[in-house]
């Protein structure tokens, strides 16, 4: 029986790399999957680097086009208050968010999420009590709950030199120095800790593990009792071997948890597995069979490299000398006979040739990576509307996969990210802001409306007459003014000024994949349009069969929408009888 958090560990760490029973004739093993898609990604085989051994990596490129395909950017994350009174202070909150993103990196999180995501089949999201939380990348992880990850223990090996621990100590971690004393200059791999790796400084292996454990083992005590009480723990500590080459656990930092700290997204989810099926996985059959015949092929080679002679005189050798000739020598044959090469010329070199196509072909049905996303041009003779057809089944199930990515990243921005930011903002924030077009706009109406009330109040209190004219030309000077002044623009947000305002978030990634160089075609058709007969959307039959195809060809008829613009009247001009004017005239 396990009755401390150090033999737990240990006996965790090597029961890890046994397999689970998924069903019957299948079993899976998280350590072997995680430990394979690392080493096929970098070309590497299972038995390590053969310089004698050609590895044709066709994971990576098909790997690459997911991430592509799959990713999104931190634009298309989009903060609004959820409030219909307070709404239109949702520009404020989205224009700190661009800053905040830029600040701490948000792309790269993106990323990092897409990238184990594609790889692996799961991405695990670790809130770390910061604003920004981290991907952990599963290679980092000890053992976990090979059925299911967030239901169990999950423990996390990090190396730590001792400066960088000795700054640990803020956090409250204790016994650091007893730790340097006893640390040596090396790493171990996850191997079961078979490889040694030496280092320039000390390392020091420190294992993060949260769970639910017995209270009796914080501050590293010992379980004697099944009935004990169990609650939510953290426990951070690391290992040393004593004189008889056992190892020994000391506790640096342990404590309870209110909630596990870990999200996890699956790509494509597999009962009884933790993790889905990921991008390599799929490519695994495909890569060992490619690699097959890669060898074969270079044997192949070698031997087609080699000139060998045959002849039917059995003192030839005897005769003459058969290594380092030199230019014009003369070989002395028996009479009757000849000397002849070999031919050496792979005759079956061909069908491990198509084999190899056949393969990789299968692995880009898989990876949905067809020639047309990949960038290759298509097969000679390829109707153009069938490519495009094609091109566009391909990214669907890259843009269906790039949904369930925006939702949790949506569910992480809830839990994690706003309450941290709703603090920010409610402390007061000034901040330097860049505005497109349709921003300055906004904000110009806005300004606009506000003096334009202002200059309107202080007329009729000081019993001005008002005109409309002047109202338009001072409208139109303020709008002047306030855009002439550049698209960046300092913004302040007062403090308390959205004090309990309910954020909340919107990822937006429809169509965000779609060529830049189509939706410009379809720009330019429709602008055509609008200048050869603008007239035409006056009549609402014509304005609605143009709203219809707008939307088919993926653009927004929002987008278009323009206000009419309100006819000034025209000031009467008095009527003059018509006696003066004949006398005029005369």
């Amino acid at each position: 029986m396990t009755n401390d958090i150090y033999s737990y560990i240990l006996e965790q760490e090597v029961a890890f790399r046994l397999p689970v029973r998924i069903m019957e004739n299948y079993e899976w093993s998280a350590y072997e999957h995680i430990n394979t898609t690392v080493l096929y990604k970098n070309s590497t085989y299972k038995t390590g680097k053969d310089d004698n051994k050609p590895f044709k990596n066709i994971n990576r490129p098909i790997l690459n086009l997911q991430y592509r395909a799959e990713g999104f950017d931190v634009k298309d994350i989009v903060l609004f208050i959820n409030d219909k009174y307070k709404y239109f202070k949702s520009f404020l909150v989205k224009k700190y968010h661009e800053i905040w993103a830029r600040l701490n990196n948000l792309d790269t999180f993106i990323d990092e999420m897409v990238e184990s995501y594609v790889d692996f089949g799961a991405a695990l999201a670790k809130d770390v009590n910061k604003i920004r939380p981290e991907i952990v990348p599963l290679q980092r992880l000890v053992f976990f709950d090979q059925t299911d990850i967030l239901s169990g223990p999950i423990c996390e090996k990090h190396f730590y030199a001792p400066d960088q621990l000795k700054e640990m100590e803020k956090k409250g971690w204790k016994n650091i120095e007893d730790v340097i004393v006893l640390s040596k200059q090396e790493k171990q791999d996850n191997s079961m800790g078979k490889v040694q790796i030496k280092t320039p400084g000390k390392y020091i292996e420190v294992y993060e593990i949260h769970g639910v454990f017995p209270d009796a083992w914080l501050d590293g005590g010992v379980s004697y009792f099944e009935d004990e009480k169990y609650t939510r723990q953290i426990h951070i500590c690391t290992f040393y071997q004593d004189r008889d080459g056992n190892k020994k656990g000391i506790s640096l930092f342990s404590g309870k948890e209110k909630e596990h700290p870990y999200k996890l997204i699956l790509r494509d989810k597999m009962e009884g597995r933790a993790i889905g099926i990921g991008g390599a996985e799929e490519l695994f059959e495909p890569q060992v069979w490619v690699n097959y015949d890669i060898i074969r092929k270079k044997e192949m080679l070698d031997m087609a490299a080699k000139v060998i002679f045959q002849t039917a005189d059995k003192k030839f050798a005897n005769r003459n000398k058969t290594f380092n000739l030199s230019q014009g020598e003369i070989l002395i044959t028996e009479e009757g006979k000849r000397i002849e090469q070999v031919n050496t010329s792979p005759v079956n070199y061909q069908l491990f040739d198509n084999a190899t196509q056949e393969w990789e072909q299968h692995a880009r049905q898989m990876g949905a990576a067809t020639e047309s996303i990949m960038g290759e041009s298509p097969t000679a003779g390829t109707p153009f509307k069938l490519q495009e057809l094609i091109t566009a089944e391909s990214h669907s199930l890259h843009e269906y996969r790039k949904g369930k990515l925006a939702t949790f990243l949506g569910e992480i921005y809830r839990d994690w990210i706003i309450p941290h930011i709703a603090r920010e903002i409610t402390a007061g924030k000034e901040f330097l802001a860049k505005l497109d077009l349709s921003e300055l706009q906004q904000v110009a109406d806005g300004l606009v409306k506000c003096e334009v009330n202002k200059q309107l109040t202080e007329m009729i209190l000081n019993g001005q007459m008002i005109s409309e004219e002047e109202t338009e030309i001072f409208r139109e000077q303020v709008r002047e003014s306030f855009m002439s002044g550049g698209d960046k623009r300092f913004i302040e947000i007062l403090k308390d000024e959205l004090k309990n305002a309910p954020i909340d978030v919107e990822v937006n990634i429809a169509g965000k994949q779609k060529s830049l160089n189509q939706v410009t075609d379809k720009l330019v058709n429709v602008f055509r349009q609008i200048v050869a007969a603008p007239q035409v959307l006056d009549d609402p039959r014509m304005a609605k069969i143009f709203n219809e195809i707008l939307e088919y060809s993926g653009l927004s008829p929002i987008d278009f929408y323009q206000k009419p613009k309100m006819q000034l009247q025209q000031p009467k001009q008095p009527v003059q009888s018509a006696a003066p004017q004949l006398a005029t005239m005369q």
